[in-house]
């Protein structure tokens, strides 16, 4: 079993959409612009075993200061096989530096997100105007 991390990787619609299915992530609702918001990140990198997309992570950036990581999520088939660390490392790499690297974290993610450096940020809150169900 080969497998391979990528940035900017080419992805199409059937294979993302079968990631985020199998996540149970909402959206998979949107497809046009799940692809588009994942095409137009500021950093986009990917995990294939054997070329099978079984992960990804995806950053918004204003390139200089602040850098947001709203999708991270390994196919359940192969969690807690370091990919989604290795994903996270990558990104990571990229915006080493960054005055301020975000993201939101629920469930079993936090304490991942904890092992990869992150801390709550004080006093704050996730605050959010969404409208899906839980990702």
């Amino acid at each position: 079993m080969q497998t391979t991390l990528s940035l900017r990787d080419q992805i199409s619609t059937d294979e993302v959409l079968e990631l985020y299915r199998a996540n149970h992530w909402s959206a998979a609702e949107k497809p046009e612009a799940l692809l588009s918001a994942l095409r137009n990140s500021h950093a986009l990198v990917t995990a294939r075993v054997d070329g099978r997309l079984v992960g990804l992570g995806n950053a918004i950036s204003d390139g200089y200061l602040v850098v947001y990581f709203p999708h991270m999520l390994v196919h359940p088939d192969f969690q807690a096989r370091g990919i989604g660390g290795q994903l996270m490392r990558v990104l990571l790499e990229r915006y080493a530096g960054f005055h301020q690297l975000m993201l939101t974290a629920d469930g079993d993610a936090i304490r991942f997100y904890e092992r990869m450096g992150f801390v709550r940020a004080g006093r704050t809150e996730p605050m959010w105007v969404y409208a899906g169900n839980e990702h």
